[in-house]
């Protein structure tokens, strides 16, 4: 009986070391974070599955080819709460929120060795919309970029292949794809405004004013926009470059640009012109103008 109780005394004891410890080590963490750079952001802290999965020299793909984990790319000096930790392959995982991302009920992750933390909220980033004409350099000199899901920074993040180092050779396709080398529909606008604009479609199909698009064909269409106007729906942006050219990202594409008029008549095969997106359902677009 003695036994028992010391044995019993012992446990009570070795728990209460191990919250006082936890405890401790929770305290150490402070509440915010500033990125310092280029940042990935994922829905999963299984950043190392992602990249380097079970052979260690692949990026984990879904079926449609996409890195279905990423989320988006934070510019530096992002701010960051911090909410959790998570710890893989001993590395420390922030689980944030972010004032920058607000379009996805999934948790969102950071690597922590890509940001700074702070016990008091650091300064928001600021944001600055760039001249019309410097959007439209922007924007062409993306052209040829490859597609990105998640991606809104085109250069890639080369401290990926630095943290998450394949464990062999690989090729340039995966390289590009390990260091997030690349632009989707809407962060291609993204950084062509220097992160200034909404990051997701679905928030984009009310951006500033519509344009009265609703029982017009492409030709008419066409003579209506101008330059940065945005045709999209929920799941895709193409942007207006000129009166006779958009630009746009896709899977099979990358960033390339098309004739206005017969890019219009592809989408309106599929999809009917509508002046406000929520006046109707089914497949439809709207013309968003948002920079004037």
């Amino acid at each position: 009986m003695i036994n028992s109780k010391y044995k019993i005394i012992n446990v009570f004891i070795a728990v209460f070391l191990l919250n006082t410890i936890a405890c401790s080590q929770n305290n150490q963490i402070k509440p915010y974070a500033l990125s310092k750079g280029y940042t990935p952001v994922l829905n999963s802290p299984e950043f190392s599955s992602v990249f380097g999965g079970k052979t260690g020299t692949d990026v984990k793909l879904d079926k449609e080819g996409l890195i279905a984990e990423m989320e988006f790319i934070a510019f530096p000096n992002t701010v960051f709460d911090i909410n959790g930790t998570e710890v893989r392959n001993e590395i420390l995982y922030y689980e944030v929120t972010t004032n920058d991302y607000q379009y996805n009920s999934a948790k969102l992750y950071i690597d922590s060795r890509f940001v700074k933390t702070y016990s008091k909220r650091p300064e928001e980033r600021k944001k600055i919309l760039p001249e019309k004409d410097e959007i439209v350099i922007n924007l062409k000199s993306f052209l040829g970029y490859p597609y990105m899901w998640g991606g809104n920074y085109a250069d890639g993040i080369s401290e990926m292949f630095e943290y998450y180092p394949p464990k062999g050779n690989v090729s340039d396709n995966t390289k590009d794809l390990w260091i997030l080398k690349g632009l989707d529909c809407s962060g291609l606008l993204y950084q062509a405004t220097d992160g200034y604009t909404i990051r997701n479609t679905s928030s984009l199909t009310s951006i500033g004013s519509a344009v009265e698009i609703k029982d017009k064909s492409a030709t008419e269409i066409s003579e209506l926009v101008i330059p940065l106007d945005l045709i999209v729906w929920n799941g895709h942006v193409v942007i207006v470059l000129d009166k006779e050219t958009v630009i746009e990202s896709t899977p099979a594409y990358g960033v390339h640009t098309t004739n206005l008029i017969v890019r219009l008549n592809k989408i309106m095969n599929e999809r009917k012109p509508e002046n406000d997106w929520n006046s109707s359902s089914g497949k439809r677009f709207v013309i968003r103008r948002w920079y004037n």
